[in-house]
């Protein structure tokens, strides 16, 4: 009786490999066909080369326009910003002064 349910039990086991290997199979077929048909679909609705290219190139000039507001308001940016920091110390003495007055 013990070698009959060794026996079961292998076969149990056997399946169980066997059906987690087909499932794996089947799952990689499946992703190899979606993967077909997606890059034929791309290739037959695809973009135009030239729309491609019109794109790229309206991106550059944004791309351009930017740096060059980035860099050309370098200098005045900076001095925007020290201009808040030194209104912002001003701002703390004063604030400072009037709290050691109401305590003192």
């Amino acid at each position: 009786m013990p070698e009959i349910a060794i026996i079961f039990s292998s076969i149990i086991v056997m399946l169980i490999v066997i059906g987690i290997g087909v499932n794996a199979l089947a799952a990689k077929i499946l992703a190899h066909k979606r993967w077909e048909r997606e890059t034929s679909l791309l290739g037959s609705k695809g973009p135009a080369a030239s729309e491609v290219s019109d794109r790229t190139d309206m991106l550059e000039d944004r791309v351009r326009v930017l740096e060059r507001l980035a860099t050309d308001r370098g200098a005045t940016l900076a001095d925007e910003i020290e201009a808040l920091r030194d209104d912002r110390a001003g701002k703390g003495v004063r604030i400072a002064q009037q709290q050691s007055k109401e305590l003192g």
